[in-house]
């Protein structure tokens, strides 16, 4: 069977990169993909946001596939553009997409299945939003409901950052229409797990574990970003705590995605709080994660084709995945400057020497190609991705390969898994 990856960053290299280990596939194209993703299969130079041209280029090539990757493609229809010319997809659909796509709606599904999450309360008004923020006495989360690349949510302590935030986004548009309404939340304290799901519309089969880091810098300070690193599994979930965050979260947010008429199909990843109250949805995606994905899939041991076919086929029950019991540890080489503006078109060195180190594998995610050389591109530039028979050991050798690597204002944190560690 053709496939088609649609998507460029260092989720989509380490679906491409699995996805062409897969026995069932015949050619893997990765629309548009990037240097690393090319070593994989054929880059096709269409945008990820260009439905139609992706639509066209999977009928004229007979694709059997596609996968898309990012979350925009599909809060867009992607998924229903593809089923509608009879190609089967892998995502959920615009509908269930929401989730992730609007903020809001994603808590009026908790509040409705009465699925843990903090309490909140949600504006399209900045008037109004600043009133309720002013009333407040303890920290907040302020969040932009629409899409905003893993950094419309601002953690504040005081009320008048909280307020601060809020006028950035709803007022200034830094995220532009994703900003017209935000959700304010009571800050909740804990570790946050990542719980990633396979699901087909009845069944769902849990992925291992993993921890994201969003800050950008050391001690979870700063900024969010789209994310600095990840590890799997995450010890702070245990499996009692994931048969709770099961039974809790997952069965009763499937439930009710069936119940609003928006079936989900796909990946269903639950960000959790675990606070001493228990776990508590902190938001929702539609997609595989980034970075957790790169740590999750060094670690399957199963063709990623066959459970993405039963995801699409109805009989997810049936699919059994194995996985290799050493952690994984991910770090993010950024460019300096990210979250904020930052130079692109930087050489990247030392690329083969990492990858060339047993267990290691450096997704590429916002790289490009000028000539013979490997330039950054975006922000976050490489997942550099390592096995190791413990966390401690797994953190080592990827920051072995990160050494390894180098170019101009390169920047990422030291202290990815150290939770995990400790």
């Amino acid at each position: 069977m053709d496939v088609l990856l649609v998507g460029s960053g260092g989720r989509e290299h380490a679906l491409a990169w699995r996805l062409s280990q897969s026995k069932g596939v015949g050619k893997l194209y990765i629309a548009p993909g990037n240097p690393g993703t090319a070593a994989c299969g054929r880059n096709v130079d269409i945008a990820a946001a260009d439905i139609p041209a992706l639509v066209s280029f999977a009928r004229s090539n007979y694709i059997g596939l596609a996968v898309i990757g990012p979350e925009d493609p599909l809060a867009a229809g992607a998924v229903d553009a593809f089923e509608a010319t009879g190609i089967k997809a892998f995502g959920p659909s615009a509908g269930a997409a929401r989730l992730e796509a609007d903020k809001a709606f994603a808590k009026q599904i908790m509040r409705s299945n009465s699925i843990p999450t903090a309490e909140s309360r949600t504006f399209d008004s900045f008037p109004d939003a600043k009133a309720y923020i002013a009333s407040r006495d303890e920290p907040v989360v302020v969040k932009a409901a629409g899409l905003a690349k893993g950094k419309g949510v601002y953690v504040c302590d005081e009320p008048s950052d909280g307020i601060l935030a809020a006028e950035q986004i709803m007022v200034d548009r830094i995220f532009g229409d994703a900003g017209s309404v935000i959700v304010v939340e009571d800050k909740l304290l804990g570790q946050e797990a990542s719980i990633l799901a396979f699901v087909d519309g009845r069944n769902i089969y849990v992925m291992e574990s993993s921890q994201d880091h969003k800050p950008i810098g050391e001690g979870d300070s700063g900024p969010n970003t789209g994310g600095m690193g990840a590890y799997s599994p995450a010890p702070v979930v245990t499996d009692k705590l994931m048969d709770q965050i099961v039974r809790e979260v997952l069965v009763p947010t499937v439930d009710g995605m069936n119940r609003n008429g928006t079936p989900y199909r796909g990946v269903l990843y639950a960000g959790v709080m675990i606070t001493q109250g228990g776990p508590r949805v902190l938001e929702f995606n539609v997609r595989f994660g980034d970075p957790e994905t790169q740590p999750i899939l060094m670690r399957l041991k199963s063709d990623l084709l066959e459970v993405m076919l039963a995801v699409c086929n109805g009989t997810l029950d049936k699919a059994t995945l194995a996985w290799d019991e050493r952690p994984a540890v991910c770090v993010v080489m950024s460019a300096g400057g990210y979250p904020g503006s930052y130079k692109k078109g930087q050489v990247i060195t030392g690329l083969d020497a990492a990858a060339a180190m047993k267990d290691v594998m450096v997704f590429h995610a916002g790289t490009a190609k000028q000539g013979d050389d490997i330039v950054t591109a975006g922000g976050r530039v490489l997942g550099v991705t390592a096995l190791g028979e413990t966390i401690d050991a797994a953190k080592t050798r990827a920051y072995q390969a990160v050494d390894a690597i180098s170019f101009e204002g390169v920047y990422c944190r030291r202290d990815i898994a150290d939770k995990a560690i400790r």
